[in-house]
């Protein structure tokens, strides 16, 4: 499918030149990798926060007292 974007002269002279770069004789190919990457990490984003709101409430406070100690302990070592 076809559309049209607006870049700044820069981002398109540097797409053309990775494209040369590639043998390519356009960008598309770029972009479309670009958006792959941009949505996977968005996922990968999604996901960590839904695990995170998965366990949040399951330590009582002094497990997370004693947790958080802990990891002050290993940053302060960790020179």
């Amino acid at each position: 499918m076809r559309t049209t974007i607006d870049l700044p002269d820069t981002q398109r002279a540097r797409l053309l030149a990775l494209a040369a770069e590639r043998g390519e004789k356009g960008f598309s190919g770029i972009v479309q990798e670009a958006l792959e990457k941009y949505f996977e990490e968005q996922r990968q984003r999604e996901e960590a926060l839904r695990r995170a709101r998965a366990v949040h409430g399951t330590l009582s406070d002094e497990e997370a007292e004693a947790l958080e100690e802990h990891v002050k302990d290993l940053r302060r070592s960790w020179r």
